[in-house]
This record gives structure tokens, C-alpha cells and sequence, in this order.
């Protein structure tokens, strides 16, 4: 993990002693994938060396902001790019989002958590739901660029969300898009798109899922009954991102394992999701007020 705060002088000298123009954690590009996404890249060369598929940073626009961990969706080792998709669903998000190329991101930590286990899979699955996808991506570019087959199932719920189509389509042999209301793609669920793959006959040594709880929940089960090893990211549980705050923590196999620091990958099979699900439930009223309570105050301003 390489931890570095941007209290750093505006030029620093690099790794090997050489002079940069770029601030650190400066946005070196931004880019909006809906209307409530978007792609960032942020110069942060130290982690761009480092962090590989599955990771994540924990980022602090500002002395005042929450910590925020947000997976690693790219990174460029010539440029020092790290590349991040969020959606601007709360205070620290939409302030990310307000940044502009240029501006600096104050803290960017990482790469935290262990890294996928991508090796020696012949032929893999990659399912991702919703922003998912973004975390799903990294995982299938470096499977198809490691030589594994890799079929790709995208689930949204409605065309007006979708994002990554593209760079989905170029990390894949196959690729299924499919909307809850059926305005693209197939109709229906990454389920039943899954379901019907393997009934066909395509045989898969490994199925990698990402996305809303219940989404995991039911593809797991999918693939149990079918008797295919799966794995799935708790990403979306993680809150402080170093263990401390325990918000992360589920069962796995009977045994308490944090998001953050054990994972964020576990075993599809054995992880808890009813659990998961209504831990994750706790605070959704709480949370739902502070942040109207945000945009009132953004408006009186």
C-alpha cells in the first residue's frame, strides 16, 4: 500500500529524482457517463504502479470531507493515471464530481485490499449490475488480456444508465447486455441471460459478479446449483476502508471477515447476503435525510 496526502509542494520530484509538472491527485481528465456517473483520472503515479484488479483507494476531496473508498476501475503506468467511476449519490461524491481537470483531490490512498485471484482460469464468466461494472471491468480486461475466454454480462435497469458498453465489448469474446425494462438489449435479469448460457452448454471455470446485493445474492445461488466456483466483490458494504470501523464486516463460511481488509472478493457460496442485505438497510433513512438535508443548503447558497 503506498499512502501519500497532497500536502506535497505543487511540483514534487518523481520516483527516480525527475522533475513533474503535474500536481499530485490533480484530475487529469473527467468525463460523464450518465447522469449520475462519472469517470475520473487522477494522477497518482505511485498507485498506478501498484494497484491491480479488485483494489480500491480511499480518497478526501477536502480537510473537512469523509473518507471514501472507490475501486480502481484503470490505471495507466506511463501517464501515472488512476482511473475511478462513482456515482454522485452523497455530500463526498458530488463534491468529487464538482472538481475540474486540474483541481486537486486531497487525499487518494492506496491500493487497499487483496487483489483478484484471476490465474489459470481458462474460461470465465464476468457479471456486473449497475455501477458493478465498473468494478467488473478491470477484472475482465485482465483476464482477456491474460488469455482467458471471457464472456461479459452487463445488467442495468434501463438504457439511460448504461455505461462501459465499449470498453466491455473490447475486454470480451462475448457480451450480453441486458435492461430490467427491456428498452436494451434482452429483457430480463443477468440471471436469466447466465441461466441460459449454461444451459446451452457453455462451460465456465470461474463466474465473477459484482453489483447490488440481491443481484450477487441470486447468481450465486445460480451457480451453486450448477456446482461453478464464484466470486463476489463486497465492495458496496465498505465504509473507513482499513478495518477499523467494522461497518464492513459479514459472515463467510460461518466466520466474521471484514470487506476491506479480508476481501473485498469472497467465495459467493458461502458469503451471508441475508445478512449483508439487512445490515446494509440500517442507515438508509439516515442517510436519505443528511443528504436532503445537503442539497437544501447547497440551494440556499
Amino acid at each position: 500500500m503506498v499512502t501519500i496526502t497532497s500536502v506535497a509542494p505543487r511540483r514534487f520530484f518523481g520516483m527516480e529524482g525527475f522533475k513533474l509538472d503535474r500536481q499530485m491527485f490533480e484530475v487529469m481528465t473527467k468525463e460523464t457517463l450518465n447522469s449520475m456517473t462519472k469517470r475520473m483520472q487522477v494522477y497518482a503515479p505511485h498507485i498506478a504502479n501498484k494497484a491491480r484488479p479488485g483494489q480500491f483507494i480511499i480518497f478526501r476531496v477536502n480537510e473537512k470531507g469523509e473518507r471514501i473508498p472507490l475501486t480502481v476501475a484503470d490505471t495507466d503506468k506511463d501517464t501515472g493515471a488512476v482511473t475511478i467511476i462513482f456515482q454522485e449519490v452523497g455530500k463526498s461524491t458530488k463534491e468529487l464530481g464538482e472538481l475540474e481537470i486540474g483541481e486537486t483531490v486531497l487525499d487518494f490512498v492506496g491500493p487497499l485490499g487483496k487483489p483478484s485471484e484471476l490465474d489459470r482460469i481458462g474460461r470465465a464468466a464476468v457479471v456486473g449490475g449497475g455501477l458493478g461494472c465498473a468494478i467488473a471491468f478491470p477484472q475482465a480486461k485482465y483476464l482477456f488480456n491474460s488469455g482467458t475466454q471471457v464472456d461479459i454480462i452487463a445488467g442495468f435497469r434501463t438504457k439511460d444508465l448504461v455505461i462501459l458498453e465499449d470498453d466491455m465489448k473490447a475486454v470480451s469474446q462475448n457480451f450480453y447486455m441486458c435492461t430490467d425494462d427491456g428498452t436494451y438489449g434482452t429483457k430480463g435479469l443477468v440471471t436469466d441471460v447466465l441461466r441460459g448460457l449454461i444451459e446451452s452448454g457453455e462451460k465456465y471455470d470461474k463466474v465473477l459478479v459484482v453489483g447490488p446485493l440481491p443481484m450477487m445474492k441470486f447468481v450465486s445461488l445460480l451457480t451453486k446449483e450448477f456446482g461453478i466456483s464464484t466470486i463476489v466483490s463486497m465492495n458496496t458494504i465498505m465504509i473507513d476502508g482499513t478495518g477499523m470501523c467494522g461497518g464492513c464486516r459479514l459472515t463467510v463460511g460461518g466466520e466474521t471477515k471484514f470487506a476491506c481488509v479480508d476481501g473485498p472478493e469472497f467465495d459467493g457460496h458461502l458469503v451471508d447476503f441475508d445478512e449483508a442485505i439487512r445490515r446494509s438497510g440500517m442507515y438508509k433513512d439516515i442517510e436519505g435525510e443528511k443528504n436532503a438535508q445537503h442539497v437544501c443548503r447547497l440551494e440556499k447558497m
